[in-house]
């Protein structure tokens, strides 16, 4: 079980193929901000809503300095089928080994549907220009979060 991180924390370096199979590193952003986020597994109902509510709010986030970092465990095939069918404009990182995950805290006991299991955590972590943790969001829901979000983030009133 990984520890979880929290706000003031200094966000875990990594390095992850992009559903290309290009490497994205974390210091690729350096002096920009990031939101990157754990989804527990591409064209799934409740990922999907959650990645096509990142893709329509875009704009106003990249209007805003983030970008947006997707990472699952799945494969890169699945990553650019996913991208595909729905027009995912951001990277989607193949993290199967769980490296970048359990560098976050992102994978671990959860309960669903009232039993404990092991998986990954659907999480949130604004990262600043510094490489800083803003917010460190754990268990967050797939429907309504990126408004959420962009609550926290002042975009939103």
């Amino acid at each position: 079980m990984s520890t979880q991180l929290a706000a003031g924390d200094s966000a875990p370096a990594f390095s992850a193929p992009d559903k290309d199979g290009n490497t994205v590193s974390l210091s690729d952003f350096s002096g920009k901000k990031v939101i990157l986020y754990f989804y527990p597994a591409a064209s799934t109902p409740g990922c999907t809503t959650q990645a096509c509510d990142f893709r329509d709010n875009m704009a106003s986030l990249q209007a805003e300095g983030y970008h947006v970092l997707g990472v699952s465990k799945d494969d890169l095939p699945k990553l650019q089928k996913f991208a595909d069918e729905e027009h995912l404009g951001f990277p989607l990182l193949s993290d199967p080994e769980l490296a970048v995950h359990n560098a976050y805290g992102a994978y671990g006991e959860k309960s669903m549907y009232g039993k404990k299991v092991t998986g990954v955590l659907r999480s949130t972590f604004v990262i600043d220009e510094q490489g800083t943790l803003e917010h460190a969001l754990y268990n967050v829901k797939a429907t309504g979060h990126v408004a959420s979000l962009r609550k926290k983030l002042g975009i939103d009133a």
